[in-house]
């Protein structure tokens, strides 16, 4: 059930003609600002500062997935490289995530790389005195590899990068060890693609207990000898729990791990753990080309069939 309602909501994702469709609908765009700052660069900032006020930290996110045209590419790239200096420019911390099929990866690896290249530059020029990293997000298991090489090779040339790894699939566990092993900056995500049970693990109580085994390595003693950022990226309470007794008994400063949430989802457990001390960071997106990020948002969960339903009915 999980996993064909997935697959069904990431097909919607992909459908440009159900893109064009629900974002020219006015019944739709309760959805849009449940999830998403605003339109542009200008308003991911605005609401990137608002956020900083109450403690929780942005990573700042141009909506935009699995482009095919040279054109949307070069749009994607000049807007990420905009609000990196936007950040800077206001005095908040630089963190920008970048999709590698976003920047043309899928149109041609090597044009991929450069804007890739040009996008990290970009953010480590940017004015301003604070932390400031290119996080790359981690899509479906086809990029895997591509995206690991990316990061590796982008951080051996010392620019600041950090990686999105997926609990759901068998293989993270040496990637993260190899990351670890690095000192690197990994985020920890549960991943929302589907899989077969050859690459990943397909029940919610495997990916669970993956998930807290992974939490376990990046909390280690070992990887905080190593230097390693670790980045858990969770709405799960209990995992959350988890790592923050992990990190207690490993020696982990609040300061030096943080957990990562979206924009829009269990915004009171983000403000709890903010409050509690933690280093929190909300995934910002912001653009006009919000409906594929929305849909696999709701196609995360089964339950969420509700909140599409309302929005496609204008309630």
């Amino acid at each position: 059930m999980r996993r064909a309602w997935q697959a069904g909501m990431i097909a919607l994702a992909r459908s440009p003609r159900a893109k064009r469709w629900i974002q020219s609908g006015r019944a739709t765009s309760g959805l849009a600002s449940r999830y998403v700052a605003g339109p542009d660069a200008e308003a991911g900032v605005a609401l990137a500062a608002a956020l900083l006020a109450r403690g929780i930290r942005s990573s700042l996110f141009y909506l935009g997935e699995y482009v095919d045209s040279p054109v949307l590419v070069a749009e994607n790239v000049a807007a990420k490289r905009e609000v990196a200096d936007l950040l800077g420019r206001a005095g908040i911390e630089i963190h920008v995530s970048v999709d590698p099929t976003q920047i043309g990866h899928s149109l041609d690896p090597a044009l991929g790389r450069r804007n890739a290249l040009a996008i990290a530059g970009a953010i480590a020029d940017a004015p301003g005195d604070g932390q400031r990293l290119m996080m790359i997000d981690m899509e479906d298991r086809s990029f895997v590899d591509a995206t690991i090489a990316l990061h590796d090779e982008l951080r051996g040339d010392g620019l600041p990068i950090g990686i999105t790894l997926q609990a759901y699939l068998r293989r993270t566990e040496a990637d993260l060890a190899a990351r670890i092993r690095q000192g690197a900056t990994v985020r920890l995500v549960k991943g929302a693609f589907a899989a077969g049970a050859d690459a990943a693990f397909t029940t919610q109580a495997e990916i669970k207990a993956n998930h807290r085994r992974l939490i376990g390595l990046m909390l280690s003693r070992a990887a905080r000898d190593a230097g390693f950022r670790p980045v858990i990226a969770t709405h799960d309470d209990r995992l959350q729990d988890h790592a923050i007794a992990q990190a207690e008994a490993a020696g982990w400063g609040k300061d030096e791990y943080e957990f990562e949430m979206l924009y829009g989802v269990r915004g009171a457990l983000a403000e709890q753990r903010a409050r509690e001390g933690h280093r929190m960071r909300l995934y910002l997106p912001f653009g006009r080309d919000w409906w594929p990020y929305a849909v696999r948002r709701i196609g995360e969960n089964p339950r969420n069939a509700w909140l599409l339903a309302r929005s496609l009915a204008g309630g």
